[in-house]
C-alpha cells in the first residue's frame, strides 16, 4: 500500500508498506529512500537531522557544494569520481506507481548525462524489497561506469561480509579465489576491524571517528548488519565472469563515527549512447537476532538466516 506524507521537513514524501514493515521514500530531492524497518519501530537508516527537510539551494546551508549525504539508500555511479559520482541530488524527483511497484524517475544530470531510476517493490506479507536500479546515458558519446548502491545504517551496529569462498581441491594448485581492495585510509590494525577466516566484521563506534572502507569481491552476493536485535541484508547477483570498479568490488563497508554504509555494485559497463544499466538489490530484514561478537557466532546465528534470502 502507498500513502502520501511529510518526513522530517520534506512535504512529499510517500510510505510504501505491509503489515509488518515500511519504507518512505523523498519526491522533494532525490531518489531517496530516507526510512526502511518495521512498521512502528526504529529506522533501521541514519538520518541526518541537520540536512532534513532541506530542498534545492537550501542545502547550500549544510554543504559546500550542494550534495547532501542525507541518510538512507541512494544509488551513485562507479567508480568514484567528484564529477561523476557526488552530482547535487537536490532536484525534485517523479513517482510513478504501478501495480506492483513504484517507480522514483531523476531529472537527466546537467553535468554528467546520466539519469537515475529506482523501482521499488515491497513483498505484501514478507519483510522483503526489490530495487531494480537503472543508469541510463543521455550523452552522445559512451559512458563507462558501474551503478552502486549505498545503504547507510543507523550507528552502534556490526557490518558482516562474506570473505573467502572455500573451494574442495584434490591437487596442490590453489589459485586465489577472492579478493579484497583497501583505501589509503585503510588500517587493518583498526581494532573495529575483525578479520576472520570466513568474514570480516566491522564494529560500527560513535567514539571512533576515523574513516575505513574495503571492498570484496563476494561471490555469495551478500552483506549483512546486525543492530538492536535486527538483521539487515542487502543482496545482488554476482557475476563472476564480469569485472567490477575498485579492484574488482562487488561489495564495500564504510564506517566512520557516525554511521556505516552496506553497499552492492553492479559489474563495469560501456553504455552506448541511449542504454540503460539495472542493478537489482534485494533487502531483508529479521528480528531476534543477536549481534555477533565472533564467527562462531556468525555461523550460528546469521548464516542460517542468510540462507532463507536466497535470490
Amino acid at each position: 500500500m502507498l500513502e502520501k506524507t511529510e518526513f522530517k521537513g520534506w512535504p512529499n514524501c510517500y510510505r510504501l508498506y505491509n503489515d509488518l514493515m515500511d519504507l518512505i521514500v523523498t519526491t522533494d530531492v532525490g531518489p531517496r529512500i530516507i526510512r526502511f524497518g518495521f512498521v512502528d519501530e526504529h529506522n533501521e537508516f541514519k538520518v541526518f537531522e541537520h540536512q532534513a527537510g532541506k530542498i534545492g539551494e537550501d542545502t547550500f546551508e549544510v554543504s559546500d557544494d550542494g550534495w547532501c549525504i542525507w541518510g538512507g539508500h541512494r544509488l551513485w555511479v562507479a567508480p568514484e569520481t567528484r564529477e561523476g559520482t557526488y552530482y547535487p541530488d537536490i532536484d525534485p524527483v517523479q513517482l510513478e506507481e504501478h501495480d506492483a511497484f513504484i517507480r522514483l524517475i531523476q531529472p537527466v544530470e546537467k553535468t554528467t548525462g546520466i539519469q537515475k531510476e529506482i523501482d521499488i517493490s515491497l513483498s505484501p506479507d514478507a519483510p522483503h524489497v526489490q530495487l531494480v536500479q537503472r543508469l541510463r546515458n543521455t550523452n552522445q558519446e559512451p559512458v563507462t561506469l558501474a551503478p552502486w548502491g549505498l545503504n547507510v545504517m543507523a550507528p552502534g551496529g556490526v557490518g558482516i561480509v562474506p570473505i573467502i569462498r572455500r573451494i574442495e581441491r584434490s591437487d596442490e594448485f590453489r589459485p586465489p579465489t577472492n579478493t579484497i581492495a583497501l583505501w589509503d585510509y585503510t588500517d587493518m590494525s583498526d581494532p573495529r576491524w575483525s578479520w576472520g577466516k570466513n568474514y570480516v566484521m566491522a564494529h560500527q563506534d560513535p567514539a571512533h571517528a576515523s574513516a575505513q572502507k574495503i571492498g570484496v569481491w563476494a561471490p555469495d552476493g551478500w552483506a549483512a548488519y546486525a543492530r538492536a536485535g535486527h538483521l539487515f541484508v542487502a543482496r545482488a547477483a554476482h557475476q563472476p565472469d564480469a569485472l567490477y570498479p575498485d579492484a574488482n568490488s562487488s561489495i564495500e563497508v564504510f564506517f566512520n563515527d557516525e554511521f556505516l554504509e552496506i553497499e552492492t555494485l553492479g559489474p563495469l559497463v560501456t553504455l552506448e549512447s541511449g542504454a540503460v544499466v539495472e542493478h537489482v538489490e534485494h533487502w531483508f530484514l529479521f528480528r531476534d537476532v543477536p549481534e555477533p561478537a565472533s564467527e562462531a557466532d556468525v555461523d550460528e546465528h546469521v548464516l542460517p538466516i542468510i540462507a532463507q534470502t536466497q535470490i
